[in-house]
């Protein structure tokens, strides 16, 4: 199949490279690189490829004998060594290239970020660097010199020597080589030290840019505490003697786990309250958790081949998810994963570009780092631990670490682990990994004489390539309550395993109201014929956080819908709102997350799935009526709130404080939906923290107001790009649809936006994809705009460009005008010349 990688095509790498040796002599506009790799032939008679791109051959010799070009295949992919000129035994290959990192705009391999070198090799970037095997099955030894006049040269593993324009390093624990990495600038640390359970004393740096300083300690305090909870909750230490950590300004991606080197996107590492949210705390912290996590699942036991990227990516999203809900969030954690999931997951399942979490043949591998892949892949280590329970999941995980240390994995490894360890049959289970598309749960239920009887069936939908969808193993973990409110039936985990099911419940004195999928036990759509009065109940009573929220969800979800089609409201739902608003018991961080409204995509794809054409400013118009309704009905009730939520002090982003910010800014958004936003203009010009500048300011965005404080905040902090990448998204996500498409264009005109910066491009058009009815115009103005975007973006940096494509996943949705311009401008990217491989299968699978 034509430029189609297929799994079932796999074979294992016929040479083994037990050691590299790199230097780099670094130069912005032709950095040399020699590479020295140490090779055993494994199969006879095999021809060695070499995978390369971009690279200049100065030179190439085999143990010491330089190659003329008849003894070798060269082209634009790569380097081929015939296998009649290679020895039998071991030999030494010796290449030199050239590159030119400061061209370099695609943020692959080596390339200069303001000044600094840096690297990106996940996944295929290290064939930009040298001639190399650049899969993730070879894993090498890598020793590395960097020679450079600048201050600060770093690389994987552990410094072996430094002197006066150079610096060694040394990776004692072999690698693949999308895990290399390399820094060169002017930098700063901020500096720390971690004691393992061993005893061992790690050093700690968190590398910036000079001036950056004074926004490192939560990003460190955060990489401690990440050490102490992975040795705590999976028994696993750190194995190097240094943990570097690098903000970089320009990169594709949040961050990347290179062994004892991690590189960030600054946005993830800089943190002070005048420039950073608690979101962003709290996002902060979690990728910094998530890339030390990868040091056990994803370095010391990584992938076989890219289809296995879940693998790694999906355990290790598990594991982040559960250190914040550990550390910071509780049961709150679940409730923002599960919106997250609905939100992209959910809607890339439901499109053209559904896919399983180990998919079995692609074109681009840059295309498959997708929600999929992180948290659906998330989601099924989930639902082991909850089949096995969390001393079954520890010891599978033990196990799992004891048998594949240091080896190169696939998911019939991982689900052979835990099979061995429970002594349970999975390969039922296993579709999980092998099926796309989100399955659908339908509950009914009967009682009589004291027995509930809970009836399920579960169908998964067909997906682009799949029609047959066999029945998957499902944990449906249920509990009852009693009328008054009083849990009856602890939570029980229920496992489906056919099409129809039926389980029944005894000896009750009265028909209990049902609390279904606790916890989202799993990633599934479930129908149930509910009344607004259950599931106000539930709101009111589940000692579930997640059902609690899940059923004030429903409620506003209904309503929503009920709204935009032209009916009335709920009472149900404002009055469950009204009891909501004056439970002063309850987390403040759980009320404010009930509070928001479900965004306006969520109802477009719940009024679609029911059979419906969502109008996209009917949406809008709905939804914006009825946080009117509410603020007219509670707008005592929510004053009160607001101002018993101010936080006094000096700011902190603990859990705290930062759910009452949130309760605060999500009763203000009501309000200023009946105040006209004086309020929020109040807070703005008070605020002593980012949470609640920006928060007041989108709010004043988003009612077409605003102008001075936009005027004010960018003189402010035109001087931090981080910052005024809010300020930018907030007028892309949040101008009224009827103008959004304009101040977007407006603002990407400025001189000062350098479109070039992935945060840059992300935070202005990212923000106006998100922009519902705005990028949704009726007359297609948001979609040539954001078409003509891509198509800038994509000769330089064709990764983020196709990532960013995924804005047109929905608009099969729409009326047929819609469509036309949405197909319209589709076509167009599809037929540019030159387009990039990347860009060019998104548009294909969105498109067909």
């Amino acid at each position: 199949m034509d430029g189609v990688t297929l799994l079932s095509d796999y074979k294992p790498y016929p040479f083994e490279i037990a050691s590299v040796s790199l230097i780099f002599r670094l130069d912005p506009a032709a950095t040399r690189v020699l590479a020295t790799l140490d090779v055993t032939p494994r199969q006879p008679g095999a021809d060695m490829v070499l995978q390369g791109e971009d690279l200049t051959l100065i030179s190439l010799s085999l143990d010491g004998r330089t190659l003329a070009p008849g003894d070798y295949l060269l082209d634009e992919t790569g380097l081929t060594l015939p296998a009649a000129g290679l020895p039998a035994g071991p030999f030494r290959l010796q290449t030199e290239v050239e590159i030119a990192p400061a061209a370099n705009t695609a943020l692959e391999g080596l390339y200069m970020s303001n000044g600094m070198y840096c690297t990106q090799c996940e996944a295929e970037g290290f064939r930009h660097i040298t001639f190399y095997p650049d899969r993730p099955d070879v894993m090498s030894r890598f020793h590395v010199r960097i020679e450079s006049d600048l201050p600060v040269l770093l690389s994987n593993g552990n410094p072996v020597g430094q002197g006066p324009g150079w610096a060694e390093w040394d990776d004692p624990w072999p690698k693949p080589a999308y895990l290399f990495a390399l820094v060169a600038g002017d930098l700063r640390a901020t500096s720390g030290s971690f004691t393992t359970r061993s005893g061992r004393k790690v050093d700690l740096n968190i590398w910036v840019r000079p001036g950056d300083e004074d926004r490192c300690d939560f990003a460190l305090g955060a990489l401690a505490r990440s050490m102490t909870w992975d040795e705590e909750a999976y028994g696993r230490e750190y194995d190097l003697d240094l943990f570097n950590i690098v903000a970089v300004d320009d990169f594709n991606m949040g961050a990347m786990e290179n062994k004892g080197l991690n590189i960030f996107n600054s946005k993830l590492v800089l943190a002070s309250p005048e420039t950073a949210t608690d979101t962003d705390y709290e996002r902060i912290e979690a990728v910094i958790a998530h890339e030390y996590f990868h040091n056990w699942t994803g370095n010391r036991i990584t992938c076989r081949d890219w289809f296995q990227l879940c693998l790694k990516e999906g355990l290790t999203v598990y594991r982040d998810q559960s250190f914040t809900r550990d550390v910071r969030l509780g049961g709150l954690k679940r409730i923002e994963d599960v919106a997250a999931l609905r939100a992209r997951q959910f809607r890339e399942d439901a499109g053209p570009l559904a896919h399983p979490p180990r998919p079995d043949r692609y074109k681009e591998i840059n295309n498959f780092y997708t929600a999929t892949v992180y948290e659906k892949g998330a989601e099924v280590v989930g639902m082991l631990a909850t089949l096995l329970g969390p001393e079954g999941y520890r010891a599978a995980l033990d196990l799992y670490f004891d048998r594949h240390d240091g080896q190169a994995c696939t998911i019939e490894d991982w689900i052979k682990v835990f099979e061995d360890a429970s002594g349970r049959d999975l390969s039922q289970f296993k579709l999980w990994y092998t099926q796309a598309g989100t399955p659908k749960l339908t509950v009914s239920e009967t009682y009589a004489a004291g027995t509930l009887t809970l009836d399920v069936m579960q169908m998964t939908p067909p997906t682009p390539g799949e029609t047959e969808k066999p029945p998957r193993h499902i944990p449906l973990a249920v509990g009852l309550l009693s009328p008054n409110g009083d849990e009856v039936v602890p939570t029980v985990v229920l496992e489906l395993t056919e099409t129809r099911q039926s389980f029944r419940f005894e000896g009750l004195s009265a028909r209990p109201v049902p609390s279904i999928l606790r916890g989202f036990s799993a990633p599934v759509i479930l129908e149930r014929a509910t009344t607004p009065a259950e599931q106000a109940f539930l709101l009111a009573h589940d000692t579930d956080p997640f059902n609690r929220w899940e059923a004030g969800r429903t409620l506003a979800r209904q309503t929503l819908m009920a709204m935009a089609r032209g009916e009335g409201a709920q009472l149900d739902y404002l009055d469950a709102v009204g009891r909501l608003i004056a439970d002063d018991e309850a987390d403040p961080g759980f009320r404010a997350a009930c509070l928001r409204l479900p965004g306006e995509d969520e109802i477009a794809a719940a009024l679609f799935a029911r059979g419906d054409t969502p109008d996209p400013e009917a949406i809008r118009v709905a939804r914006r009526k009825l946080m009117k309704m509410l603020a007219t009905r509670h707008g005592a009730a929510l004053s009160r709130v607001y101002d018993s939520c101010a936080v006094a002090g000096p700011y902190s982003p603990d859990a705290g404080p930062a759910g009452r910010r949130a309760l605060r800014l999500a009763t203000l958004a009501l309000l200023t939906t009946e105040d006209g936003g004086a309020r929020a203009a109040a807070l703005f010009a008070e605020a002593t923290n980012m949470t609640e500048s920006i928060g007041a300011l989108n709010l004043l965005v988003a009612e077409g107001k605003g102008q001075g404080q936009l005027a004010g905040f960018a003189a402010r902090w035109a001087a931090d790009p981080l910052v005024m990448d809010k300020w930018r998204m907030a007028q892309g996500a949040l101008t009224p649809p009827e103008d959004a498409a304009e101040t977007v264009a407006r603002l990407a005109a400025a001189p000062e936006f350098d479109w070039k910066n992935p945060n840059r491009f992300r935070s202005l058009l990212g923000g106006f994809a998100a922009n519902h009815a705005g990028f949704h115009r009726a007359d297609g103005a948001g979609y040539a705009l954001y078409a003509d975007w891509l198509l800038r973006l994509d000769p330089l940096n064709p990764q983020t460009a196709a990532r960013m494509s995924t804005a047109f996943e929905t608009w099969r949705r729409y009326d047929a005008p819609r469509q036309a311009h949405a197909k319209a401008a589709l076509a167009r990217i599809a037929a540019t010349p030159g387009l990039s491989r990347d860009l060019g299968e998104m548009v294909g699978r969105l498109a067909g």
